[in-house]
């Protein structure tokens, strides 16, 4: 999905190429990532120049951590997975944002990280919306306004 602006807010370009927009949580865009090994989702706090979760006023930086464990849990469930990759690097994207990443003890990058590791595989035109539906269906107690699938 292309950059938009809402509020003087604009997705980095970066993410806008490697992500697909699923909703719009009341602080957050949440972004899947166009990785088809890992379920991997990113929270955007919709504020702009923005780079450090302490940049947030308090209320902001409260509502980030509720909407990211509100994400977590029914992730975790669905996936099965052995543990949960929460971070905010930033390293070649400046704007905050806080990747959901889904690991297992057998994947590729165990027990390494992912950022930087491999070069993507997309999801195949095929998989893309079954991801997104699945996504909706575990997700959909997140108060959000659902933008794909």
């Amino acid at each position: 999905m292309a950059p938009e602006t809402a509020a003087g807010f604009q997705l980095h370009p970066r993410l806008a190429q490697d992500c697909v927009e699923l909703a719009r949580l009341p602080l957050c865009r949440l972004l899947l990532m166009n990785e088809r090994r890992y379920p991997w989702l990113i929270l955007v706090p919709q504020r702009p120049g923005v780079t450090e979760i302490f940049h947030l006023p308090e209320a902001e930086q409260q509502q980030l951590l509720r909407e990211s464990s509100s994400l977590a849990r029914p992730l975790m469930a669905e996936f099965a997975a052995d543990k949960l990759n929460i971070a905010a690097i930033g390293n070649l994207v400046p704007q905050l944002h806080l990747h959901h990443v889904l690991r297992y003890c057998d994947d590729p990058a165990w027990p390494g990280p992912v950022w930087g590791r491999f070069t993507p595989e997309p999801y195949a035109a095929s998989e893309l919306p079954q991801m997104q539906g699945r996504l909706r269906r575990v997700l959909s107690s997140l108060e959000c306004a659902w933008t794909a699938g």
